[in-house]
């Protein structure tokens, strides 16, 4: 796609599920072009041969990366790479004058430390690292529309902190009571294959993985919830694999702070998400589905208050490529460029 005007997108990874995503999200984006796809494996190579759900749009062929071109053919840069890769290229973008919307996990944590804990490597970029900021775009609003370099967050960490942030904010859980069970599609798992996601080991069935504490996303989740509360905090986050393509349904349990009410839990989530686009805020008997979300931007809520065995159960719902990934980074890219934050994004979800 070119256009008069138009701000020059460059993707690097195309190729995987989320850069296939950002491309089936920008053909269509009415201010922008996109100028540049990388994937170095399948270079040369057309998207709709790897996608034909994209076939006959006027694409870039996929091309092996030579950054120091870049310069010339974009002004923002998306990476969907792989964790690590996108350390090795984010400073030399930013040094010669591209903006960046990483999302891969390489910017999303503040503390440097945390790396070596959760993904096994020292953090590379301590400048870079500072200078990022975390692309929650209902919470980091503003900070992301002056940023430079937006680290995307991660699927699982938007669907756990987006329904617990306003109640932690507010005081009205234990901090120490936060328990996340979240199932996911296997997109998460992104497109590279390994015994685990395979079609046998998959198909009808439905594991836990990743558990007790060992899963790169709890800091992410702890980083931002601890700020919510004004207080460090430990979560306990369980991930399962569904045996879908597509779509994350977490159920948050807590201990009420104080005495509450459903309606004043409600209340709290409602009001902080009011004026923001892509949270659906459920009431009543309503609880999120991966149906009523799947190929949107949306992330619905639903909280509910367990009298009996005191307990508040926060229900959220998101499509992993589009809100947790893909449809974000897009969100970040118009607050950044001082769009509205909807444009190319007022998706409606897939009925069936």
């Amino acid at each position: 796609m070119t256009g008069p005007g138009k701000t020059r997108i460059a993707i690097l990874g195309a190729s995987g599920y989320s850069g296939a995503e950002l491309v089936r999200l920008l053909a269509r984006h009415p201010k922008v072009t996109l100028s540049f796809l990388g994937a170095a494996s399948e270079a040369g190579k057309e998207l709709k041969e790897l996608y034909p759900a994209l076939r006959g749009l006027a694409l870039p062929r996929l091309a092996k990366l030579e950054p120091a071109d870049l310069a010339g053919q974009a002004d923002l840069v998306f990476l969907a790479l792989p964790h690590t890769e996108s350390q090795k290229l984010a400073p030399a973008l930013l040094a010669a004058g591209l903006k960046v919307v990483d999302l891969s996990g390489d910017f999303r944590l503040r503390d440097a430390a945390q790396y070596a804990a959760f993904y096994k490597t020292e953090h590379r970029e301590p400048a870079a690292l500072a200078e990022a900021v975390y692309g929650l775009t209902e919470i980091h609003g503003p900070a992301v529309a002056k940023a430079r370099l937006v680290a995307n967050p991660g699927c699982y960490t938007t669907c756990s902190i987006l329904p617990l942030y306003p109640l932690l904010k507010a005081g009205w859980l234990k901090i120490d009571s936060v328990v996340i069970d979240a199932k996911s599609g296997v997109t998460g798992a992104g497109r590279k294959l390994t015994n685990a996601n395979t079609f046998a080991e998959v198909d009808a069935n439905f594991s836990a993985y990743k558990v007790a504490g060992a899963h790169q996303h709890i800091p992410e989740i702890e980083q931002e919830l601890s700020a919510a509360a004004g207080a460090p905090m430990t979560v306990t986050f369980t991930p399962h694999l569904l045996p879908l393509n597509r779509g994350i349904l977490a159920t948050c349990y807590a201990s009420p702070a104080k005495p509450a009410s459903e309606a004043e839990l409600q209340a709290c989530v409602a009001d902080f998400y009011r004026d923001k686009p892509f949270v659906r805020v459920l009431a009543g008997a309503e609880l999120p589905t991966l149906r009523s979300v799947v190929g949107s931007n949306l992330l619905e809520v639903a909280v509910k208050y367990d009298a009996r065995a005191k307990r508040v159960i926060v229900f959220s719902a998101l499509d992993n490529l589009v809100k947790g990934a893909a449809g974000q980074a897009v969100q970040n890219m118009n607050l950044m460029q001082g769009w509205p934050e909807t444009d190319g994004l007022e998706l409606i979800a897939q009925p069936v």
